[in-house]
């Protein structure tokens, strides 16, 4: 296999590519930069490679530095860092403020580039080559030999060998090129004495009258603020939805179902096509795409014709730092995830919860409705999905996860400069990251797409996994560098703004069965207070995200000072009602002073 202008991570020799051991100088009134120099490691699949880097480096340098390595030539700046389970995402703070040392790993994330150039030989001694994307796997590339040779017409007669090794159909194209550059790979055909033909089955999903007829009915409260599998009520409404279709249907290996947790909910005419689409595509023998993005693992579901993406799906057990994660990141022992005050495994809770709470100017949504929501999150659901395509570490099973609408778009914002953007469009991203106080709100989740009815630029924000969460420690909103976050609010969306109400949205994430825990329906209402109270003294949304935001790691926002003043002024055990009512007149003194000190 060549890799069409692509080159890969080469594994570490066994001699380290920088010594370990700094040179000093004899006196020690002349020391050399190296002498505060230490060694880190980088992780990419596996393998280990050793930089030098300086106690005072900032993250972005020291991306810089990984840029210009010797023996990583091929990475750019799209890239992300982890270390002991935290991603490193404030460019300008110091890589000893996250507690990095001498020794230390980290665990290095990259967008792969697209194309790889497959050469593959028959055993009669035919060769063709293909031009395949690295995320796709094995079983794709079955699917392409047998729409391109009708002799090879059947993928599961196919076996694909590489160096003497037996390639698997979940078997990634860019693991298999790492490992064997530039080989070819061996095509086998085995033919079986019948066929067995497999008989059509309609979608099946979970009715409402079905559920209804249990003796033991499931509530809006199951999915409790912590999901976990053993919990009973968990339990039970799986039981429901299992019982109302079959766990696996006949004569097929996959499972497709929304996962319905309340029986009053009503799934939308568009909803309903995004799941049959999707059905129907893996019906047709597509397989799920896995994303080279990000650190979780995220699906491209095809329609029918293979031809076209028609929805995201993100399983709850490939999430960073989960048991399935395929990015290779550490387990989370303790359950903490990636981003300060967030969970593994409440991910898809916060998918849905965005498209929830991002309900139209004209009122609440009541039910997953056909009105696009003021800031455009994409349609999404909880589903349970089963596909040999997933990221296993042993058995095959269904997993729960989030499905989103794919939107056709054009690219991320990190793709071009910000000063093209509507202001429009970049407001509305900016009331929605406030209320939801999101804590990974960068470049790379902002799709820009077209208007059919015009050649205007719409912004999509997607990824939504790391919104509400517990505390404001890391709100991070990339918008706060653009020119249109300084211009204030229109009259329009300042009315949106005035219209919103924390407790009436907490009350509608409880009907669609996530019933937020305290801390994170702490973090929705005074978020929501904040941006209120901000329009109403004229704050643009750089002066109001700048109060949510940290200038740097080990300082504390505006709005985390608020909080902490607020704690420190009740007695413990204090009901809701009065913590809220001091957070409520804090905030106001505190905001007054600081449109007094502007003025």
């Amino acid at each position: 296999m060549s890799s069409a202008g692509v080159t890969t991570l080469s594994v570490v020799p066994s001699e380290p590519l920088l010594s370990p051991k700094p040179f000093h100088f004899p006196s020690s009134s002349h020391l050399s930069l190296e002498d505060q120099s230490i060694f880190i490691y980088l992780s990419f699949s596996g393998s280990l490679t050793p930089i030098r880097v300086m106690e005072w480096d900032t993250i972005e340098s020291v991306k810089f530095k990984i840029q210009r390595s010797e023996s990583l030539p091929f990475l750019t700046n799209k890239q992300k860092l982890v270390y002991a389970g935290r991603e490193l995402a404030r460019s300008n703070s110091l890589l000893k403020d996250y507690g990095v040392t001498d020794g230390n790993v980290l665990h290095l994330i990259i967008k792969l580039s697209d194309l790889q150039v497959i050469n593959v030989k028959t055993s009669c001694g035919k060769e063709f080559t293909f031009q395949v994307e690295r995320d796709r796997d094995v079983g794709y590339l079955k699917q392409r030999i047998a729409k391109r040779e009708k002799q090879f017409d059947d993928p599961e007669e196919q076996e694909l060998v590489c160096n003497g090794e037996r390639l698997e159909d979940q078997r990634l194209i860019d693991d298999i090129c790492r490992k064997h550059n530039d080989a070819v790979v061996h095509l086998f055909v085995r033919k079986k004495h019948a066929k067995v033909q497999r008989r059509p089955l309609e979608l099946s999903v979970v009715a409402t009258d079905l559920i209804d007829k249990r003796k033991n009915d499931v509530n809006g409260n199951a999915c409790g603020s912590n999901y976990e599998v053993g919990k009973e009520d968990t339990i039970r409404k799986s039981d429901a939805i299992q019982r109302a279709v079959p766990r696996k249907l006949p004569g097929r290996d996959f499972i497709l179902e929304p996962v319905i947790v309340n029986r009053k909910i009503e799934l939308a005419p568009a909803i309903w096509n995004m799941v049959n689409s999707t059905y129907d595509g893996l019906d047709s023998g597509n397989y799920p795409i896995r994303s080279a993005e990000g650190s979780g693992g995220a699906y491209f579901m095809l329609d029918s014709s293979g031809q076209k993406y028609v929805s995201v799906f993100k399983p709850i057990d490939e999430e960073p730092m989960a048991v399935n994660n395929p990015r290779g990141l550490p387990f989370s022992v303790d359950g903490v995830g990636l981003k300060k005050g967030t969970r593994v495994g409440q991910g898809v809770f916060r998918e849905v919860a965005a498209y929830v709470l991002d309900h139209p100017l004209s009122g609440r949504r009541s039910l997953f409705g056909e009105k696009k929501g003021f800031a455009g999150v994409p349609p999404t659901l909880m589903v349970k999905c089963l596909h040999r395509a997933f990221n296993y570490r042993g058995e095959l099973t269904a997993k729960i996860g989030s499905m989103q609408m794919f939107v056709e778009n054009s690219g991320s914002c990190e793709d071009m400069g910000p000063g093209a953007f509507p202001v429009k469009e970049v407001h509305k991203i900016t009331v929605l990251d406030i209320r939801l106080a999101n804590a990974d709100r960068h470049a790379g989740n902002i799709l820009i797409s077209t208007e059919e009815d015009s050649d205007q630029s719409v912004l999509i924000p997607i990824d939504h996994g790391y919104c509400l969460p517990t505390n404001f420690e890391d709100c991070t909103f990339e918008w706060l560098y653009w020119p249109q976050a300084r211009q204030p609010y229109s009259s329009e969306t300042i009315n949106y703004i005035k219209s919103l109400d924390a407790e009436e949205d907490i009350s509608l994430l409880k009907f669609h069965g996530w019933d937020l825990p305290v801390e994170c329906a702490h973090t929705l209402r005074i978020s929501t207070m904040l941006l209120k109270k901000g329009v109403e003294r004229g704050l643009t949304p750089f002066a109001i995200g700048s109060l949510m935001c940290r200038e740097s790691l080990n300082k504390e926002s505006v709005i985390e000072e608020i909080v902490q003043a607020a704690m420190d002024s009740v007695l413990p055990g204090t009901s809701e009602a009065t913590f809220m009512d001091a957070v409520y007149h804090i905030m106001d003194k505190r905001l007054d002073e600081i449109v007094s000190s502007r003025s």
